[in-house]
């Protein structure tokens, strides 16, 4: 009979693998189905249509039935290029009790109790189903999610789902959504004495993040309104990213290029917000082709996320807080997963180990104790199922 690792071994393994987001995580993939398939668990993968190499997993132990759980994690991480870290990042490394490692909280450590309870669930037995969901590309917009959670229809439809972002184990129970867009603005060179008869791109690409400077001002200094009051900051948000343009400090520029972002607050939609920054840049685009009709703005949206917002008798809430023993009001600015479970119809809560202060961060870790208390958390829900 194959080995039933412990969580901290799974994770050992998990981080081992260099999941950054722009890298192939089928080797993760592959490491998980093998060991899945050893304790007799079915595994369904789903292969990313356009990359490969990027692989989504899936599978359920217990009664072929619906009304199942689902424990949600992705695979992939952030870089680490830039980082000054202490140890190998790609090595699980113990110290004064914590797990250094990339990806340790964010979220590894998740995946490797569910992979932990899933197989506990198989040899153990369970009356209520419990599945697996393990994604790609979540650090890059949440993108692998939306395909995997309609490949999961292949399995008796589950009703809760437990995201497990790092919230220390506390249910958080709404977030805010997202757009984001790759922006280029496309000016006429001039020498910068003759400044009026060209288009500088990065003048005018000034023009819309100073934009987005004023409508935050606007915002913050509103009272927030419904549910925008339980976020911090309790108000849309617009960011901009990496910018780069231009030639010389004399050479009015021809391109200039940014990211640009927006954390939408539930009770706004995200189609709002498009329409506001579409109606900004064809204000400005207009101003830059008065000048040279040859100039514009490229707007090309690279991900959306909707907000997650708070469920009445969200049956995924009640069982976490029913394990937990957690009654306080959670709710986060970053994004996850959770929103394209609640779109397809999921009962869905985020909860897991670990701080999200330290995910990203260089000497990422998780500590032992909140492992520990993941599978404390992770053998009440077996519990419960059985």
């Amino acid at each position: 009979m194959a080995e039933r690792l412990s969580p901290r071994a799974i994770l050992e393994n998990l981080v081992g693998f260099d999941t950054v987001s722009m890298r192939p995580n089928a080797p993760l993939i592959d490491w998980v189905e093998s060991y899945l398939v050893g304790h007799g668990i079915t595994v369904f993968r789903h292969d990313k249509v356009d990359e490969p190499g990027k692989v989504a997993l899936f599978a359920h132990v217990g009664p072929a039935i619906e009304g199942g759980v689902i424990l949600s994690g992705h695979t992939d991480v952030v870089p680490v290029t830039g980082q000054e870290w202490d140890t190998d990042p790609f090595v699980l490394t113990e110290k004064d009790g914590r797990l250094y490692g990339r990806g340790s909280t964010d979220m590894k450590g998740f995946d490797a109790l569910a992979i932990w309870a899933l197989v506990e669930a198989q040899h153990r037995g369970v009356t209520r189903p419990l599945q697996i969901a393990l994604s790609y590309d979540e650090e890059i917009g949440c993108k692998g999610a939306i395909d995997l959670v309609a490949a999961m229809a292949d399995l008796p439809k589950a009703s809760d789902v437990i995201v497990g972002e790092p919230t220390m184990m506390k249910a958080v129970t709404g977030h805010k959504g997202g757009l984001a867009y790759d922006v280029h603005l496309r000016g006429f060179e001039i020498h910068s004495s003759l400044l009026h008869q060209g288009v500088s791109a990065i003048m005018w690409g000034a023009k819309l993040i100073d934009w987005a400077n004023q409508e935050n001002a606007r915002l913050e200094g509103q009272p927030p309104a419904g549910m925008a009051g339980l976020f911090d900051p309790p108000y849309t948000n617009m960011h901009v990213g990496p910018i780069r343009g231009g030639t010389a400090h004399n050479i009015a520029a021809k391109d200039c290029r940014f990211k640009f972002g927006i954390r939408v607050v539930p009770g706004e939609t995200l189609d709002q917000w498009r329409a506001r920054l579409k109606d900004k840049v064809a204000e400005l685009e207009a101003g830059m082709q008065a000048i040279r009709p040859e100039s514009g703005i490229d707007l090309v949206e690279i991900f959306a996320l909707p907000p997650f917002a708070p469920q009445e008798n969200n049956g995924a809430e009640a069982l976490v807080r029913r394990l937990t023993g957690d009654n306080s009001d959670n709710f986060v600015s970053y994004a996850t997963e959770a929103s394209h479970f609640q779109t397809a119809g999921y009962h869905v809560v985020v909860c897991g180990p670990g701080s999200i202060e330290v995910a990203h961060q260089p000497n990422e870790y998780i500590t032992v104790d909140q492992l520990n208390e993941g599978q404390a958390f992770m053998g009440r829900l077996l519990d419960d199922l059985a």
